[in-house]
């Protein structure tokens, strides 16, 4: 959490509509055997000015093209970015100045699921989720359908540096939260049109 983002080569550190450079919430090397996107690196930024649910634009039953970029009404523009890089080796020179710097450690475990074949309600890379709600599929940009990659748990404290301005929406000012605090389920495009093609789902 935090820390060092190891971003490709040419590929900046992403900024809000607002002008602010987002927060890096979280990363991490996802597994060898999570699908099409093992040895990938998966990174997570959320504007600390801006907290709020996300909202799919769809267009003849895909995502619309760039809907990373795509408004999110009654914003101009999103305010994360997820990103999956796939040349990430040396970490960028600053370090993210508000979400300090924690270890983020994974361990195998048996996702066994609840009678409606839903995961376990946790932190995870892999495995089932645990929808909050319906079960929600999205067809990418590209054509491809979006794979599950990470869940968020509702809540999700992330710790931040004392003395910031208090995130909006938030229940303390010496933490913060993803997407007003609700259950994230990552998708992303298995053919990785570009490394921005995720989109979060957000329940609760």
């Amino acid at each position: 959490m935090g820390g060092w983002p190891f971003l490709d080569p040419g590929q900046e550190w992403p900024a809000c509509f607002c002008g602010e450079r987002m927060a890096l919430f979280f990363q991490f090397d996802i597994p060898g055997d999570v699908g099409p996107f093992g040895g990938d690196h998966l990174l997570v930024f959320h504007c600390r000015a801006h907290n709020d649910a996300s909202e799919p634009r769809l267009a003849g039953g895909r995502l619309v093209p760039a809907y990373w970029d795509a408004p999110q009404p009654p914003y101009p523009a999103p305010f994360w970015r997820v990103l999956i890089q796939r040349g990430a080796a040396l970490p960028h020179p600053e370090a993210e100045p508000s979400v300090r710097a924690l270890p983020l450690a994974l361990r195998p475990f048996a996702d066994t699921g609840d009678e409606e074949g839903g995961g376990a309600q946790i932190f995870k890379v892999g495995g089932n989720p645990s929808w909050a709600q319906e079960p929600e599929e999205y067809t990418c940009a590209c054509g491809a359908e979006l794979v599950y990659v990470c869940q968020v748990p509702e809540g999700m404290d992330f710790a931040v540096h004392p003395g910031l301005p208090e995130q909006p929406y938030s229940v303390r000012p010496d933490t913060s939260w993803l997407f007003l605090g609700n259950e994230v389920y990552l998708l992303a495009c298995p053919e990785h049109c570009d490394p921005a093609a995720v989109w979060p789902v957000n329940q609760n």
